[in-house]
């Protein structure tokens, strides 16, 4: 009241915790039993893709038969143009340009949203992404195709799994997830999962092309964002979601509200 009669805006130590408030929202208690179905299925999914692809790697059989004539018939698809164009998205989904994207939508998001905690669950999963590729490359210390091959500079780190794929897999499917989720229409959260898997497909693309990665590379990282998502799924679901009744904890959540 203070504040409306003074005209003055709320200090900053509140508008510090307002943004810091979880967004909670209401729903069903079917919507949110499908959605820790869909958390339990993707990490259960992302897991055992992920294991018979490792089991493979480590026994030079199973999946990685296909990485020879995959990594082959690219080497015939090669062309000017098209090398310039699998640069550029390599550099774009690459370890430079990609954080730079991450932290200003992460920020941008942060500051234009009445609640930080989506963009604080997407930062989340990229750190969490990063962490897995390095533990992971590093433990299976898997080699890289051949260096002469290699179109955009010579790299000698391990090649299991892909950062560049496993990064743009974590960006596009944790964010298309924690954007829709708040949408009532599910063909646009349909068509964002599309774009999403669109995006993907490229990124996978340009590093096998380029010559740095086998195709099972790229497909482990999927499975690790599957397992990333399925994570972030669950853990939105745990503390935002609440079916009509229960105790809402954020006086300015979404389910307090009835904002959108």
């Amino acid at each position: 009241m203070a504040e409306q009669e003074t005209g003055k805006s709320p200090g900053w130590w509140r508008v510090f915790h307002d943004k810091f408030v979880v967004e909670e929202r209401f729903m069903s208690q079917d919507a949110r039993r499908n959605l820790y179905r869909t958390a339990v299925g993707l990490v259960i999914l992302g897991t055992v893709l992920f294991l018979v692809i490792l089991a493979g790697v480590l026994q030079h059989g199973g999946l990685t038969a296909v990485d020879e004539p995959v990594r082959s018939w690219l080497l015939t698809q090669r062309s000017e143009p098209l090398t310039t164009v699998m640069i550029i998205l390599a550099i774009v989904f690459g370890p430079v340009a990609l954080p730079v994207i991450v932290l200003v939508v992460t920020v941008a998001w942060g500051l234009l949203a009445k609640h930080a905690w989506r963009p604080m669950l997407l930062a989340g999963a990229m750190l969490t992404g990063v962490i897995l590729a390095q533990l992971i490359g590093r433990s299976v210390g898997r080699q890289r195709p051949p260096v002469d091959l290699m179109l955009f500079g010579a790299d000698s780190t391990f090649s299991f799994p892909s950062g560049h794929v496993l990064g743009a897999c974590d960006f596009l499917l944790v964010t298309t997830f924690l954007v829709f989720s708040r949408r009532k229409n599910p063909w646009a959260a349909a068509a964002g999962f599309a774009v999403a898997g669109v995006g993907i497909f490229f990124a996978a693309v340009s590093r096998l092309y380029l010559g740095y990665h086998w195709t099972t590379d790229a497909s482990a990282s999927l499975s690790i964002s599957f397992v990333v998502l399925g994570g972030v799924i669950a853990l939105d679901t745990w503390r935002t979601a609440r079916i009509p009744g229960e105790r809402v904890t954020g006086t300015l959540s979404k389910a307090h509200t009835g904002a959108d």
